[in-house]
Parts: structure tokens; sequence; C-alpha cells
């Protein structure tokens, strides 16, 4: 991939958010990491804070270092750069971050609670529940609130053996989702799919269903049938010859 392409990809990312009802106004933003394959300096392409995305261009969009120190671009970064450089160093198998405040992933985060893996169609996406961190501590914010919020996801995830590939997102308490993928259009998918399992698990619980999660052995089998070694769901990719 070159950064031009990089560029584009997330000038798309950022647009669907908007395009998927993801963000209100310019909240939200979506991020892409180039990493060569030779080993050499990675790169990253983020949303400028506090632009229309309707406005948005290529051009607007602000490449930094792993390290957040900018590369190209005159306007400001986003305000959660910090988080999604610490999600990029902690999870190597990312290429691409979605931060929206989706009305009901938000709801669940508001409240605390992870998102319980209820049906197939959470299965299919997200293996087990879709988790919840704790908070910050008052001495992690007056540090660097966006910067130990990303530390938080990370700690969450090395804590509970969790694997960013199968669990494609999170819920920060008290804030908002944070989802990625394998590119920034996987990641756009993720979050607009949380949004979605988000929305079906409160209408659930509004019947009384919660408390009653899938039994594991058809949540794992769902999940394996579109993630795992022997997939069924979709086409096979062309051998290369």
């Amino acid at each position: 991939m070159r950064l031009p392409e990089l560029r584009a990809q997330v000038l798309d990312a950022n647009r669907q958010i908007a395009a998927r009802g993801l963000a209100l106004h310019t909240f939200g933003n979506a991020s892409g990491i180039f990493r060569p394959a030779d080993g050499g300096e990675a790169m990253v392409a983020i949303k400028p804070s506090g632009v229309a995305y309707d406005a948005l261009t290529a051009a607007d969009l602000v490449l930094t270092r792993l390290d957040g120190s900018i590369v190209e671009g005159s306007l400001r970064p986003s305000s959660d750069l910090d988080t999604h450089l610490d999600l990029y160093r902690a999870f190597p198998q990312i290429g691409g971050i979605v931060h929206t405040h989706s009305e009901f992933a938000t709801v669940w985060a508001q409240s605390g609670k992870p998102i319980p893996c209820l049906g197939t169609t959470h299965a299919d996406y997200f293996h087990g529940s879709v988790p919840v961190t704790g908070y910050l501590t008052e001495t992690a914010v007056s540090r660097g609130y966006v910067l130990e919020t990303g530390r938080l996801i990370t700690n969450h995830f090395a804590e509970h053996k969790l694997d960013p590939i199968a669990t494609p997102g999170v819920l920060v308490v008290g804030h908002a989702p944070f989802a990625w993928g394998r590119t920034p259009a996987e990641a756009v998918e993720h979050a607009d799919l949380l949004e979605f399992i988000a929305r079906l698990a409160w209408r659930t619980t509004l019947l009384g269903l919660a408390g009653k999660p899938l039994p594991g052995y058809i949540a794992k089998h769902h999940h394996q049938r579109k993630h795992g070694p022997n997939a069924t769901y979709g086409q096979r990719k062309p051998e290369h010859r």
C-alpha cells in the first residue's frame, strides 16, 4: 500500500461514519495505518479535529508516526490520536480504527455493561460479549486522558486474554465505542455491526430475555463458520498460481 492509497481509504472510512449514521456533527473519527513490509517506519493517517465529514478531503488528513510526531498536515489531528496510536502499537494485526458515539453502543458504554451475546447475529462478528472497560483513575486522567484511554483498552484485552481480531471492538465505560479491523473499511463495518448488535441487545433486554445468553457451543460455531480455519461462509479466495 502507498500513502495516497492509505489517505483514500481513511477518507472513505470517515465519510462512511457519517453516511451510516454512526456520528452526529463531527463526533467520531477513523484512522488507518501503513506498515511497510520491509519493516520500515509505519505511518498513520487520521481525521483532523473538528472538520465536518462532508467537507473533508484526502489532503486534510494528518499523517503521523507511531510516536505521534506529525509527518504531513497543516491541521490538528483528531483529539483521539493517542488512543489510536496506542491501539496500533499494541495490536499489530489491525490496520484501521473507528471511534464513534453511535447511540445504542454508547448507551451500553454509559451503563458500564458489556453487550452479552444473545444471538447468532452477535456471534457471527464478535466472539463472546462486547467488553466494557473500567473507569480511568483520576491519576491516569491527569497524566494524559487520551493516551490512558488507549492503555485502558489494551490492558483490558491483555488482562482478559482477548483476541482483537475475534473481538474487534470495545466499549469505554462512560464514553463510547471503539472498533477496528484489518483495514479502515473493515473497521467501519465492525463499528456499524457493533451499533446494530447493541441495538438488538437493548431491545432484547426490553423483553426480559437478558441473562439468557446464546449457548457457548452455538456462539462458537457461528463465529467459526465465518472466521475459523474451515469457514464455510462466503466465497473462497482464488488461489494464486
